[in-house]
């Protein structure tokens, strides 16, 4: 069965989307069977990996049960992908019934058998897009920034993943905190780092030691809609993911 990583933040560019696309990318070169499933109505990541949505089954419909999870699967350059669209953000509206947590364990539960990774790309925030992600998901993968801002919502976010936890998910395990857009040369960077090993440290959560450094080859390869390792393999930010995949993979993660 698929091991399932929610990538997850209440802030919005964090380099969320980023992660689960270069992860994606590094677990299918190491030979894994990989789908990223876009749960995101802005659906960056759709855009980057070359999804379509226009006329297409998405997850939206998806959620609807409209159609079946592995009808909405696309073959993109990366890897395989299920995509998002913008009627998604009416999610909220749609599904007001019992059980409305479920939709997207039971939607997966069918096709978890054909992969070994499925990744979920989270909307920033803890509505019910992001609900269905934790309860379908075995991790949580959090990637923030090193400012106190994203640290502060930390706290929170653990909170909710717990309640999901205790409520829907009895075996939902966060994977650990990922720092991105780091920059170890500066000062303010340095100080917020001992920030964050103090907060994981009380919560009781995994800071990997893997940081991922700021790089423009990382956006340009998205922008092309092409594989991030058969763009520029060697660049910081492959490099960075590729160390955080065998990292997480050395956790079990």
């Amino acid at each position: 069965m698929a091991k399932i990583i929610a990538v997850l933040t209440q802030k919005g560019g964090v380099g969320k989307t980023t992660t689960t696309y270069a992860l994606a990318a590094v677990y299918r070169s190491k030979g894994y069977r990989v789908l990223a499933v876009d749960m995101d109505p802005q659906h960056n990541l759709s855009l980057g990996m070359g999804g379509e949505w226009e006329d297409r089954a998405t997850i939206y419909h998806v959620l609807k049960n409209e159609v079946s999870a592995r009808f909405a699967v696309q073959r993109t350059a990366v890897t395989d992908l299920i995509p998002s669209t913008t009627t998604l953000s009416g999610i909220e509206l749609e599904f007001t019934g019992r059980d409305r947590q479920f939709l997207l364990k039971r939607a997966l539960e069918p096709i978890e058998g054909n992969y070994d990774y499925i990744l979920i790309d989270c909307p920033p925030g803890l509505g019910i897009l992001s609900t269905n992600a934790l309860v379908a998901a075995n991790f949580v993968l959090i990637p923030t920034l090193s400012d106190l801002y994203s640290l502060q919502g930390l706290v929170e976010l653990y909170e909710t993943v717990t309640f999901v936890k205790g409520q829907d998910n009895p075996g939902l395990e966060i994977a650990g905190v990922l720092l991105a857009r780091y920059n170890g040369r500066t000062k303010l960077a340095r100080e917020l780092l001992g920030t964050a090993q103090m907060v994981c440290e009380n919560l009781n959560i995994h800071l990997f030691r893997t940081k991922i450094r700021s790089c423009v080859t990382l956006t340009e390869a998205q922008n092309m809609q092409c594989n991030l390792l058969e763009y520029a393999r060697y660049c910081n930010g492959a490099l960075d993911y590729t160390a955080l995949a065998n990292e997480m993979i050395s956790r079990g993660v």
